[in-house]
């Protein structure tokens, strides 16, 4: 899990049982609604939704299917598995041609990305506030991610990434309810920050 800080804790997980059933779309947002209508915080959600990421991904092959090929440019696309009105969460399967980078941003709301196909490099930060640039960062991490992997970001966690190697980046991402005029894209190098 990345913080706001920029660390990336790494987190126990138990070892994943598949149930006898599929394990359906429409239990894990049952589930989901349920963890979401009782904790409060980010991080100990964070925490419960993973292991229920994973048994989804591991119990329905079909989402891991159900993206859209990237166009060149702008390189990467989104297809929206579920975004309902008032509900708060929204699915998305995300990929990127190798060689793509992400904009520096953070995303104004908890998200959990499971790596399904391909490989990338996350980059991680955290602002260092200067009298001159009040939206300085600066780089703490990185890590490669390969399929299997999951990683959860707190509201103000900043991150870029990099799809690495010859094929796609498919990740399964999951996102809280975005507090837009808080999501920023940040520039290292002029440290200046503006919405994203």
């Amino acid at each position: 899990m990345v913080k706001n800080d920029g660390d990336c804790v790494v987190l126990n997980s138990e070892e994943l049982t598949l149930p006898e059933k599929p394990y359906r779309l429409y239990r894990f947002l049952t589930e989901l609604e349920d963890i979401l209508e009782t904790i409060t915080d980010d991080c100990l959600r964070i925490q419960q939704i993973m292991p229920l990421v994973r048994k989804l991904l591991a119990s329905s092959y079909w989402l891991q299917m159900e993206f859209s090929a990237p166009p060149t440019d702008p390189g990467w696309s989104v297809e929206f598995l579920y975004d309902e009105y008032e509900f708060p969460l929204t699915i998305q399967m995300v990929a990127w041609l190798p060689g793509n980078i992400s904009p520096i941003h953070n995303h104004a709301t908890w998200g959990i990305v499971a790596v399904v196909g391909g490989e990338e490099k996350n980059k991680f930060w955290r602002r260092v506030p200067t009298l001159e640039y009040p939206n300085r960062i600066e780089c703490v991490g990185e890590k490669i991610l390969v399929p299997g992997d999951i990683i959860g970001f707190t509201s103000d966690a900043i991150h870029c990434i990099e799809a690495l190697g010859n094929e796609p980046v498919v990740t399964f991402n999951l996102y809280g309810v975005t507090t837009y005029h808080k999501r920023w894209e940040f520039d290292s190098v002029t440290h200046q920050a503006k919405n994203f």
